[in-house]
This record gives structure tokens, C-alpha cells and sequence, in this order.
């Protein structure tokens, strides 16, 4: 007598399961319009019942929302993972990093920092706000500064405004193919040194 396998998706920890219905929908609005996925979409990419995407993550918006959270967060284990040694090669592994996650989630990515799909409401604006602001952070606590130090609100500024060339770059590179890796590699390296080396030590002397 035989015994049927059981389905692969019951093998599964709570967590992995999390994880493959947040990647499966991060697929799907990567390369739908937010209006035309739906949640019955969602789990049938998974292989889940539509029930437990609710209860996992709420509603399809609730969802939407934490994957544009996650696409647009530098989280810790970026600054983590940089080498000791001068300026140059932390901004030079750094911008490696970045670009090789973009690369990883490159519909979503894009999708993330323009999503017209759900509409600019006052939820999205914060969270982008939010992903900006604490991604500015990580980059001063690799330089190890914070937002907290004096003058670390301006200097948070000063790295969403960098933040805001990140995404123009990206664009330029991965929508209108004006520029290759290698040249947004360098754009961004340099100017991340020349910020952090030159911008951040005059407002600091003010």
C-alpha cells in the first residue's frame, strides 16, 4: 500500500509559508497593475488558500503596502555586511549590494517607487516617507552617524535627496536603458563618497 505525498505546501513552516505568499505577490504587482491582481490570483500563485493570505496579511492593500515597505527599506544586514577599510570600498560594496537587490525584485522595485497602480494616498505617501527616512539612517549609521547626532536631521535630508537620484538612476538604467550597470555603479559610489567625505563635513562645521 501506498501513501500519497502530502501537498508540498503542508510541509511548510508558518514562516516560509509567510514568505512564499509575500514573494508570490511581490511577482504578480511587479508585473500586473495593482487593479488587476487579486487576492484569488495571489493564492493560486502560492498554492494557498485565499483565507490565509487574509490572515497573514490582511487585506490585498495591507499587502501591497508592506512589499512596497520591504522593496524600498535598506534594512541593517546592508550596513552589516560592509568590509572595514576606507570610504571608497565601503560606498564601492555598498552600491554593489544595492544594485544586485534591485536586480533580484527589479519589476517590483520599479513598481514600488511609482506606485500610481494604488493611487498617492496619505497611507502611501507615509510609508514611502518612511522607507526614505529609515534607509537615510542606515546609510549614516554605516558612516557611523545617526539622525539623532547634531545636525542628523540635516544630514538625513541630505541622503534622501541622494535617495532621490538612487531612483532616477534606477530608472535611467532599467526602464530607458540610457545607462548600463557599471555607469550607474560608478555614478552612485562617487557621489555617495563625495556626500558622505565632503557634503556631510561642512554642514557639520556649520
Amino acid at each position: 500500500m501506498t501513501t500519497e505525498p502530502a501537498p508540498r505546501w503542508r510541509r511548510l513552516e508558518p514562516d516560509e509559508r509567510k514568505e512564499q505568499i509575500f514573494a508570490c505577490a511581490a511577482r504578480l504587482f511587479g508585473d500586473r497593475p495593482y487593479s488587476e491582481v487579486s487576492t484569488s490570483d495571489i493564492a493560486a500563485e502560492a498554492g494557498v488558500a485565499r483565507g490565509l493570505i487574509n490572515h497573514y496579511f490582511g487585506t490585498k492593500r495591507e499587502l501591497y503596502l508592506e512589499i512596497i515597505r520591504r522593496a524600498l527599506t535598506v534594512p541593517r544586514l546592508a550596513v552589516e555586511i560592509l568590509p572595514e577599510g576606507p570610504l571608497e570600498l565601503r560606498a564601492d560594496v555598498a552600491i554593489d549590494w544595492f544594485l544586485d537587490m534591485v536586480t533580484s525584485q527589479e519589476k517590483m522595485w520599479l513598481a514600488a517607487i511609482a506606485p500610481e497602480g494604488i493611487g498617492r494616498d496619505l497611507e502611501v505617501e507615509r510609508i514611502l516617507e518612511e522607507a526614505d527616512r529609515e534607509s537615510a539612517d542606515r546609510v549614516l549609521e554605516a558612516v557611523g552617524l545617526s539622525r539623532e547626532s547634531e545636525h542628523g536631521q540635516e544630514l538625513n535630508a541630505l541622503v534622501r535627496a541622494f535617495g532621490g537620484m538612487v531612483k532616477a538612476a534606477g530608472r535611467e538604467w532599467l526602464v530607458r536603458g540610457s545607462l548600463d550597470r557599471t555607469q550607474v555603479h560608478t555614478l552612485l559610489s562617487k557621489s555617495l563618497v563625495t556626500l558622505v567625505g565632503e557634503v556631510f563635513p561642512e554642514i557639520q562645521r556649520k
